[in-house]
């Protein structure tokens, strides 16, 4: 390493720390743009060694292959086994989906094939070597990509810049093998006297006149099914015997092989920065996501085409790190969401085992919400036909156009227009503003709407924009919204969410400071304890027994006004941290009375209240509750106290619970993404049996259809997407040339019921092309 490093900004000098997949190929792309290069690879393994057995990679990836490199390509596509198949087994029965597309090789061959590109590139590979420490190499290489994988060195030796964060998940899985092709990717369950345990195979060798094949296999359980099971004290050889015979049925009797096989923990890697100096993270030393989505090997080839194609576009090595951060960090994300979401499914096997074979083979395919609805009826339109029928479709209805029953309520679809806060009344009173908005998502199609929470007090209120329910000359106002409702979109339901703002009362408008209390004008607050929303927040006051018989019949008396009213549902909103939402969680409520202390008292008052509107709400017409499932805080609420929440709420009459999440604390940590709420409504509703609305984040019917039909949600409520179009679900309808009872066009907007044509749209060019 005495040689001197390039001039500043090249990157002529290149030392790569890993020899897997994602740093041969980036030494070999690397190389290939710029012969003069000089690319060393140090892999610390032999180069026969190897860990796993199969690779699977999508078409995507393999099409930026292509374009990139050919001759690899060309390579790799002759090893390729390729198949459609999905089959799911479970309690005896199998159900097969197809048009799913994969390819997969043998790791051991990918590394083949990649060894071999390398060395006619020239690209020196340095085997059995252990790499000096990325800073060192730093002062002698103009660039040091660390491909040293999930437990990289260069990664946690400057921790504090990289900034990691791991994560270990609560299965325990095993890399194993059989000596016979899959003619399919296998999912089968084993439902054992320990617990339930799960296979993933997929061929990776095809089947010849002289061989059998091979595929992988993969044995997964929770951390207590693998140590009930008496896993935690037995050998390797042991292990695998074990798995064989657990999964005797899906190998045909044939027996399992190790490569160095041990059960694992996974964990999802994070990192807050990819790169420091010259030195860059790519593949599972940047991030993981789970096996479960096939994503590794994938990941890791994108990450060094985009390092390649960015060190070619960019002027300078800073500059190139930087945009290849920019491109590939969206991506990874996104592609960490799924796969959480599936290793998650995963986990929480047993909630579903109850599910009808197909329905529960439609939820496993469409765990990650990669896979939705409707592309799987594009793959399998027979497959996904029998599950909607299943479901109780009609043909040619869609799953949200299929009606669903609250109590003596029925709702012709399966949409709800989702409370929204409009900071738009005046005294507490809905004006215009109220009845053109609510009247056109009721114009709009959906089959429930609901109004923002409407304040049961004047010193319930949020803000001084914020409608009520505590005046009659407010209840005249509500029945003239309700009224056009029924009138102008006959069939259309529509609720009223009743609710108190509790500590987080007293602010301005959301627009002029969310959170923040008002210059002049503020009224004193109540909460279950003298806790501030923020510490600019005024200290409410802890409510006595007087203050709690009063909030109750405060809540009592809006309701008698929103039945007079005509509202066809009555929702109780203790969720968000106000003031029912106060109560149920530990982080605010600090009462050592009654009313605090274990979840059973801090559901007391919420309770209380929803049996004292209860009991002067119209028993004809259904109740809900929305809640918030978890405070997305240390100490705060948990998946399981939501359960419990739930149960108790149903013991009570609730006909449904609104699931929703967070904005109990302000110093909470959500994870947001694409239905990100949605795995807690799941959750309850496949433990409890409780009908569930789903919140957050669903923006198309896509996702609508593919919760329903997956039997995660039993309604799914929307509420940006119909700020973006109050006519969403007229719209979903006509995008999916449904004309039923489930959805009904108003007479005036009919000649709307046609999807316009659209321009002409160009699919993207490949990241990287560099011809034969």
């Amino acid at each position: 390493m005495a040689a001197p490093v390039s001039p500043a900004g090249t990157a002529h000098r290149i030392a790569v720390i890993g020899g897997g997949p994602g740093g041969l190929y980036a030494a070999a792309l690397l190389k290939r743009l710029d012969p003069d290069r000089e690319v060393t690879v140090w892999e610390r393994n032999a180069p026969d060694d190897t860990f796993g057995f199969g690779v699977v990679l999508s078409d995507e990836t393999l099409g930026g292959i292509e374009h990139a490199d050919p001759a690899v390509y060309a390579a790799l596509q002759a090893e390729f086994v390729r198949w459609d198949d999905i089959d799911i087994v479970h309690r005896g029965t199998r159900h097969t989906s197809g048009g799913h597309g994969f390819a997969a090789l043998s790791r051991k061959r990918l590394l083949a094939v990649l060894h071999e590109r390398c060395r006619g590139l020239g690209v020196d590979l340095r085997f059995r070597t252990e790499a000096p420490p990325a800073a060192e190499l730093a002062t002698a290489y103009d660039l040091v990509i660390a491909a040293d994988g999930v437990h990289s060195l260069t990664r946690e030796a400057r921790a504090d810049v990289f900034r990691p964060t791991l994560t270990t998940h609560r299965c325990r899985y095993i890399w194993l093998a059989a000596d016979f092709a899959f003619d399919a990717f296998r999912f089968e369950i084993a439902e054992t006297e320990h617990g339930v345990m799960q296979l993933h195979g997929y061929p990776y060798q095809a089947a010849t006149d002289t061989s059998p094949g091979a595929s992988t296999v993969i044995v997964e359980m929770r951390e207590e099914v693998w140590r009930a099971a008496g896993f935690e004290d037995a050998d390797a050889s042991e292990s695998v015997e074990r798995c064989a015979k657990l999964f005797a049925d899906a190998l045909g009797g044939r027996p399992l092989h190790g490569n160095n096989s041990s059960w694992l923990t996974f964990r999802t890697v994070v990192n807050k920065h990819w790169s420091h100096g010259n030195t860059v993270l790519l593949g599972d030393a940047a991030h993981t996501a789970h096996f479960s989505i096939g994503s590794g090997t994938k990941l890791a080839v994108e990450d060094a085409l985009a390092l390649a194609a960015n060190l070619q576009e960019q002027p300078d090595i800073p500059a190139a790190l930087a945009a290849y951060e920019t491109e590939r960090r969206p991506v990874v994300e996104s592609t960490q969401r799924a796969a959480r979401a599936s290793l998650q499914w995963f986990e929480e096997l047993p909630l579903y085992l109850g599910q009808p074979p197909r329905q529960f083979a439609f939820n496993l395919l469409t765990r990650s919400r990669r896979v939705t609805h409707d592309n799987l009826r594009l793959r399998d339109a027979h497959f996904t036909q029998s599950v909607e029928r299943d479901f109780g479709c009609a043909p040619g209805t869609p799953p949200m156009f299929t009606p669903f029953r609250l109590g003596d309520l029925e709702l012709r679809n399966r949409v709800v227009v989702s409370p929204m806060d409009m900071y738009s009344a005046v005294d507490g009173v809905p004006g215009d503003f109220h009845l053109v908005h609510l009247g056109a998502r009721a114009l709009g199609g959906a089959g429930l709407v609901m109004t923002e929470m409407v304040c049961v007090s004047e010193r319930g209120r949020i803000t001084p924009g914020c409608a009520g329910l505590y005046t009659d000359e407010q209840a005249a106002a509500w029945k003239r919204v309700v009224d056009f409702a029924h009138a102008q979109a006959p069939g259309t339901a529509i609720g009223v969410q009743l609710g108190h703002s509790g500590r987080k009362g007293s602010t301005k408008l959301m627009w002029d400071g969310m959170d923040e209390p008002l210059a002049a004008g503020n009224w004193s607050l109540a909460a279950p304890s003298p806790l501030p929303y923020t510490p600019a927040s005024q200290v409410p006051h802890a409510l006595d027994t007087a203050g709690l018989a009063a909030v109750r019949e405060e809540f009592v008396t809006a309701a008698r006004r929103a039945a007079a009213a005509g509202f066809d549902l009555l929702e109780l909103h203790c969720a968000h941290g106000y003031l029912l939402s106060s109560f149920l969680s530990p982080l605010t409520n600090h009462r050592t009375d009654a009313y605090g202390g274990s979840l059973e008292a801090r559901l007391r008052f919420p309770l209380e209240v929803f049996d004292a509107v209860r009991d002067v709400w119209p028993d004809s017409r259904p109740m809900t509750v929305r809640i918030s499932a978890t405070d997305w805080a240390d100490g705060g609420t948990t998946a399981e106290d939501a359960v419990a929440v739930a149960r108790a709420f149903a013991a009570h009459g609730a006909d449904a619970i609104d699931v929703s999440t967070g904005q109990v604390v302000a110093d909470e940590r959500p994870a947001y993404g694409r239905s990100y709420q949605t795995p807690f409504a799941d959750r309850i509703r496949n433990e409890t049996s409780v009908p569930v609305i789903a919140v957050g984040a669903i923006s198309s019917w896509d996702d609508v259809n593919s919760l329903l039909l997956a039997g995660r949600t039993d309604l799914c409520a929307l509420a940006r997407p119909h700020l973006y179009d109050p006519h969403w679900t007229l719209h979903a309808a006509a995008e999916q040339d449904y004309a039923g009872p489930g959805v009904v066009w108003p007479l005036q907007y009919r000649a709307g019921s046609r999807r316009p044509q659209t321009g002409r749209t160009d699919t993207a060019k490949p990241r990287l092309s560099l011809g034969g």
